[in-house]
């Protein structure tokens, strides 16, 4: 769980205990319901800087302002009402709403392994040359939102499914307080992220050699940042695609695969002593990963290579 958004939360958790109590209820499910969507959260952060490649450094924080406004008006405006009244209406299609998400992320994820390992590129790249920059940036800040709208669903069909037995108006606060505090988490870490680079030619400029040295750094350390990312991103979409899959499943009455996991994290946590909770952890999570791939594999398979989905290079 990135520190920064548990720091958040909790800072929102707290400002909301001291207005009434059920405030306070909101900010501590608030809290409780934003710990789940860790890894939907770190792949949002991770996918978001690759839509300002390529476009001028002036225009980054201007693109990344209008990504924010949609994604608050995403989560807000279309995501909290959906979710509420479906929660009214037809409880009981969260958990195949969920399933659907993780089947996306598995997906998604898988196809960056492949990407990775050498295989066929699906959908757009940067590579083509840029004609019209008001254009591509109208179309790189329509896609981005897009894709924001998929993951932001899937964070809060994670958060109403952690306080479904919550009354209406928790619902309703919990779901606003965490769309909003992971839309100004992302997108704040977004913005350091794309201009350290320009903070890094900033420094390298001045007269101080710690300040030069420092710029250089940055400088340096921005490409591996970014494949950090890139990885981390992955990770966490095969992870938290798999673990929702294998929760799924158990919901639905087939216990087999998270209890097969459950008892791999088991017998790790017996066998690692002090290092039981982060081996454990590591465990369930690595099996989910693994679920999420097998899963995104069978998906990428059957759209590109059966329905011949996908298979144009731009």
């Amino acid at each position: 769980m990135p520190g920064g958004l548990v720091a958040l939360l909790d800072d929102v958790a707290a400002i909301a205990r001291t207005a009434a109590a059920s405030v306070d209820d909101i900010g501590i499910a608030a809290s409780r319901a934003g710990s789940k969507t860790a890894g939907v959260v770190i792949d949002d952060a991770a996918v978001t800087p690759s839509y300002v490649t390529g476009l001028d450094p002036s225009r980054e924080l201007p693109i990344i302002g209008k990504i924010t406004l949609g994604s608050l008006k995403n989560k807000l405006l279309l995501l909290l009402p959906g979710a509420l009244l479906l929660s009214w209406l037809l409880p009981q299609a969260i958990i195949f709403i969920l399933m659907a998400g993780g089947a996306y992320l598995s997906y998604e994820g898988a196809e960056k392994v492949v990407e990775k390992l050498g295989g066929a590129k699906h959908g757009k790249t940067l590579d083509d040359p840029i004609e019209d920059p008001a254009a591509f940036e109208a179309k790189r800040v329509s896609g981005a939102i897009r894709t924001d709208l998929i993951l932001s669903a899937e964070i809060m069909a994670i958060t109403l499914n952690e306080v479904a037995d919550e009354s209406f108006v928790t619902r309703a606060g919990v779901l606003a307080v965490v769309g909003i505090a992971v839309t100004l988490f992302v997108y704040g870490a977004v913005a350091v992220i794309v201009k350290i680079d320009d903070i890094g030619l900033h420094l390298d400029d001045k007269s101080s050699q710690i300040a030069r040295s420092t710029g250089r750094f940055l400088l340096r350390a921005m490409p591996w940042l970014l494949k950090v990312l890139s990885f981390v991103g992955t990770i966490a979409m095969l992870w938290v695609g798999g673990g929702i899959i294998l929760h799924g499943l158990h919901e639905l009455g087939m216990h087999g695969p998270s209890d097969w996991a459950h008892a791999a994290q088991h017998a790790v946590e017996g066998a690692t002593g002090g290092l039981s909770g982060i081996l454990g952890w590591a465990t369930y999570a690595g099996l989910s990963a693994l679920a999420g791939l097998a899963l995104g594999a069978v998906i990428a398979v059957t759209l590109h290579r059966v329905l011949k989905i996908g298979t144009d290079h731009h």
